[in-house]
């Protein structure tokens, strides 16, 4: 079995790492446009061998995980060069641009748009991780639109890399993707943004964070080139959920103004319950 993986970084990587290990003979082959990361990935042993996109035709497997907009300009490309019995899967955190443009092409049938929800805030090959995928979301959508024995693959794949399925249409991923992910993400960026300029005038600011501001900031590490084309694919929906943390946000510094810390205690209280909500599907 040939397996493809556009994009050697944490997501792609860490693929190639798990289906090494459930295929034994599978022989992965890396492409990507940073020479230094394919050159990296193989030392690693995340790919057996560096290529480039004149080689697809030999894949039975193919994982575009790249930035969504790199997605967008090659995907088209990638599919006129498969085979017919190859599957093309991509990875990226947005669905409806992506599935809107192969939707006419002659090889539908050979693509599966999925997303799996998994990651960390590290980039590059040497972020890539085996069992980063286990127990994690994958969300697929328009599966009817993928050939019947090409879906069988792919998801005996995620099955085996231990992934759980979770089937959703293109348009309702991207919307509940924003409150859920990308809000979190510009959150994070925001937070950390605010801090370092404080710093700029008070050096001791750093010295007093702790693991909460850690953790919360852990995100804003995440890279800008992979981020940065997800909020303009999803502009609508992330703009929409701007909107209603913003009103949140404020309608706490109004509380705040009022003294009525009676009201922000309730609020507290009656969020609290997200805990119930997250061990409920964990």
């Amino acid at each position: 079995m040939n397996v493809f993986i556009i994009g050697t970084g944490l997501i792609g990587g860490s693929f190639a790492l798990d289906i090494q290990e459930q295929y034994p003979e599978a022989k992965i082959f890396g492409i990507d446009q940073n020479s230094d990361h394919l050159k990296e990935a193989k030392e690693l042993g995340v790919i057996h061998e560096a290529v480039t996109f004149d080689a697809l035709s030999d894949a039975d497997i193919v994982f575009v995980a790249i930035p969504v907009n790199a997605t967008l300009s090659v995907l088209t490309n990638v599919l006129d060069a498969v085979h017919d019995n190859a599957v093309v899967i991509d990875v990226g955190s947005t669905k409806q641009d992506i599935c809107e443009i192969v939707k006419e092409h002659p090889k539908r049938r050979n693509f599966l748009a999925s997303h799996p929800i998994a990651g960390t805030e590290f980039s590059g090959p040497k972020a890539a991780m085996k069992g980063l995928y286990q127990q994690k979301t994958n969300i697929i959508c328009e599966v009817e639109k993928t050939a019947f024995k090409l879906q069988e693959r792919a998801l005996e794949l995620f099955s085996k890399i231990g992934m759980r399925i979770r089937y959703m249409d293109p348009i309702s991923h991207d919307k509940h993707i924003a409150y859920v992910s990308h809000l979190s993400h510009i959150s994070s960026f925001m937070l950390g943004k605010t801090v370092i300029e404080k710093e700029k005038n008070e050096r001791d600011i750093f010295d007093m964070a702790g693991s909460g501001f850690e953790s919360t900031v852990r995100l804003a590490k995440s890279s800008p080139a992979m981020w940065a084309p997800i909020f303009e694919q999803n502009k609508t929906n992330v703009i929409e959920t701007l909107e209603e943390y913003i009103g949140n946000l404020q309608k706490f510094k109004e509380l705040m103004q009022e003294n009525n810390f009676q009201a922000i205690y309730e609020e507290m209280e009656n969020t609290n319950h997200i805990k119930n909500i997250l061990n409920g599907i964990r």
